[in-house]
Parts: C-alpha cells; structure tokens; sequence
C-alpha cells in the first residue's frame, strides 16, 4: 500500500480485503467497512466515493483526503468489422498499453455471442524477443501494478453492453514476469464478493517461465494455463523463441507433468502455424509426442503479420501457412489422436489479433 503525502495518495484498485482492513483501521473505521469497500470498488465497479452510499459521510471524506480511484484512460478505440475492440491505454505515467475485447464467434439461439472475453496486458512492454510477436517492438520498461491488470477489466466493462465472461492474459508482456502482481489482481477477479469471474474462466498463457509454472502448481492456482510452443524442436523453438535457450522443450514438458500432477488441470498448447516451417507431418509428429506426456488439447493459430512494426531478420521473412497446409496440419494432428482447437484471428484488420499488440495506432 502506497504512504500518502500532499502529492500522493493510496491507489485503492489493486488492495485486497486485508489491505482495505488495514487502511479502515489506519482511518479509524471498523474492518467490516473493508468488506463494504472492496464490493464498491470490485462488485459495483464505483469511479468515485460519493457514489458509496453505504458508507458514511465521514469515511468517504477521509477516502477523498487519504485515495484514489484511479483507472488508466482511454486514448483511442478501434473496432473491428468483426465486433472486436482495442483499448489504448495511459497509465499514471504516460506510458501505454493495449486491450482487446473479443466476442466469440460463437452465437446463443438468439444470435449473441456466447462469450466475451478481454485480452488483458500485463507489462508495458517485452524482454522475451519472441520473433513472431508485435510486442517485441517495444523495448521492456515496467511490470503493471495488480491495480492497473485490474482496471484494465473494469474500464473495458464499462465500454461493452453486456458482461465480460472470460478473461485471458495473452496481451502485451509475459505474465509470469510479474507474478506476483498478476496472482494478486487474478485473486480479486475470482474473489466470491468481487463477482467479476470464475477461475475456470481465466488463462493465463507464458512462453515458458518454468520458475512460474512450477510457483502456480505448488500454489494450486485453479486459474488455466496455455504453453506457447510453436514449434517441435529446440532449434526452431529457440530461432523464434530466444526464451528456450534457458528452458528448452525437454526441462517444459518436465515442468508440465510437474504441474499436472500437482493441479490435475489439462494443459493448453498454442501453436502459430507459419508457412514451410512447422507444417509438415513430421512437425506434426512431434508436437503430438510432446502433447500427449499429459492431458492437452493444441490450439493452432494462424500467423498475423507484423509488417507494421518494420521487422526485420527471420521476423520479416515469418509468411501464414496457406489455408490447404492449415487444414492438412490440422488433419495430422487429428490422425495422431490430438484433441485441436483452431484460434480465431478475431480484430486482425485493426492489429487486435494474436500477436499485434504494439501500440500500432502510433508505430509507423
């Protein structure tokens, strides 16, 4: 919790109901108004004080001396042809970032989608250098604070009609980088008086931090995880992915069985399918060996072109598969008894689809 002085006060969003408690205590206000203020914040989404009309007007005049409620804003929003959203984000800092708000394909009888999920940032930036990835023209400069993941979620719900259903951290950053403040905003989403999400509705996706897949299984994380492989050899893998150079597919697929046995959760495995490079039978062959070591499905995706952010080496020379070797891989992996799902390129024309987010409304 931040200390408060004439220029700074406590940024409320991201305080979990113990640190409320101490801040109510700190006030001289019983704890169960902790409770009562975490639900504002969480539940009924409040931007001010005066709106938290059970609290007395004694407590809200000491929030307004002593915090804030203090959400990013909103630079731009881009809308797809197909329903998707992009948030450009400013922090505190002038520093920016990206969110996606993606409904689903997917229609309930009365034609709305079944789910609307948020692509959530949780750096301002990249240190990873993934060569298929946007992000990764935007050197690192900080993690994001629990609050600022958590508003993240709340802004973007007050931009869309209905509720946001699922939640995925697959936005700019590696989220297993910032561990902490990523758990702690995901421990508040799933809280029972927050009502924001279920855990079964939240995935976190890492190109393989293997510290952090091992933390999530000691602490029996009931969140999902999804694995970033995108390739079926060391040498592939470390050329577009320079992360295996530390932890390579054999120490990953350890760390997955690792995890399994300690969370028995079935294991995502998202596969970029890029043309004449990972599509053969023999690719197919291997990914499908290294998938089976525990319960898993494979979610292929196909390549979105970076073109924007000017790359250069292999990242420029990275082409899709085309849609015959797309479907023929597909059905490789269905032969080998591999349960596959296929990814969306949901917001691909306003660079919100797998892989873009790098502030494209100013990258030229």
């Amino acid at each position: 919790m931040q200390s408060t002085d004439s220029q700074q006060k406590t940024q409320l969003l991201g305080l979990s109901t113990v640190e409320l408690e101490a801040l109510c205590k700190e006030l001289g206000e019983p704890a169960y108004r902790a409770r009562q203020l975490f639900r504002w914040l969480y539940n009924k989404r409040a931007s001010s004080f005066d709106s938290m009309t059970d609290l007395s007007h004694s407590l809200r005049g000491k929030l307004k001396e002593r915090a804030v409620i203090g959400f990013p804003t909103i630079r731009t929003i881009q809308h797809s042809d197909d329903g998707t959203k992009k948030f450009l984000l400013v922090l505190d800092d002038e520093r920016e970032i990206e969110s996606v708000l993606i409904p689903s394909e997917m229609r309930d009888d009365e034609g709305e989608s079944k789910r609307l999920t948020i692509c959530v940032s949780t750096q301002v930036g990249c240190s990873l250098g993934c060569k298929f990835c946007a992000t990764a023209s935007i050197k690192m400069k900080r993690n994001l604070s629990a609050g600022e993941i958590l508003g993240q979620l709340l802004l973007v719900q007050q931009h869309s009609d209905r509720d946001i259903t699922n939640l995925v951290f697959m936005g700019m950053g590696e989220p297993l980088l910032n561990y902490d403040n990523v758990m702690k905003a995901t421990d508040i989403m799933i809280h029972p008086d927050a009502e924001l999400l279920t855990p079964r509705r939240i995935t976190l996706s890492t190109s393989g931090v293997v510290d952090g897949i091992q933390r999530m299984a000691d602490e029996n994380r009931p969140i999902k995880l999804a694995l970033s492989l995108h390739a079926s050899t060391d040498g592939l893998r470390t050329e577009l992915m320079p992360i295996n150079r530390k932890w390579n597919l054999r120490l990953l697929g350890d760390t997955i069985e690792y995890y399994y046995r300690k969370t028995r959760k079935t294991v995502t495995y998202e596969y970029i399918l890029f043309g004449g490079l990972n599509d053969s039978y023999q690719d197919a062959v291997r990914l499908a060996k290294l998938t089976r070591r525990v319960p898993s499905k494979v979610n292929v995706i196909p390549f979105h072109p970076i073109d924007f952010t000017n790359p250069t080496g292999i990242s420029a020379e990275l082409a899709p598969a085309s849609a015959e070797d797309f479907d023929r891989f597909l059905g490789y992996l269905r032969s080998l008894d591999v349960t596959v799902m296929v990814r969306s390129s949901s917001g691909k024309d306003i660079h919100a689809a797998c892989g873009q987010l790098a502030l494209s409304q100013v990258v030229q």
